[in-house]
């Protein structure tokens, strides 16, 4: 049975490799072993953190409209009460972006939020 060494498959096997693992640091990114170790952990850490993020996010948007309101004399909870006794449905992504483009628009709902509040 005549030797196969598989050349032209192998190489482009181990380039895609080298490819994703550009940018990692010293032998990771240039030996195909360490490369495909430091690939695989490279995914699998993409894989969880994907869902970590939406968390990220939702923690950044909080952090955004709690400034914003406390800047307007109010708590981040008490205004989200506001909003929910005054029936205004807006998500925190939508609120965090009106807080940081549009502070008139902002101000209105949190002075809405804290009329409701009172009554």
């Amino acid at each position: 049975m005549p030797r196969v060494k598989g050349g032209f498959v192998s190489r482009r096997r181990h380039k895609k490799i080298l490819e994703l693992t550009k940018g990692h640091r010293g032998s990771r990114h240039t030996l195909i072993k360490n490369a495909h170790e430091s690939m695989l952990h490279a995914l699998d850490y993409a894989y969880e953190h994907r869902r970590e993020r939406k968390g990220d996010m939702r923690r950044i948007w909080i952090a955004r409209i709690s400034a914003a309101t406390r800047a307007d004399g109010l708590s981040y909870s008490q205004f989200i009460n506001g909003l929910n006794k005054a029936n205004i449905n807006i998500n925190r992504k939508l609120l965090a972006d009106v807080a940081v483009n549009d502070p008139a628009k902002f101000t209105m709902l949190v002075k809405t939020a804290a009329d409701k509040l009172k009554s």
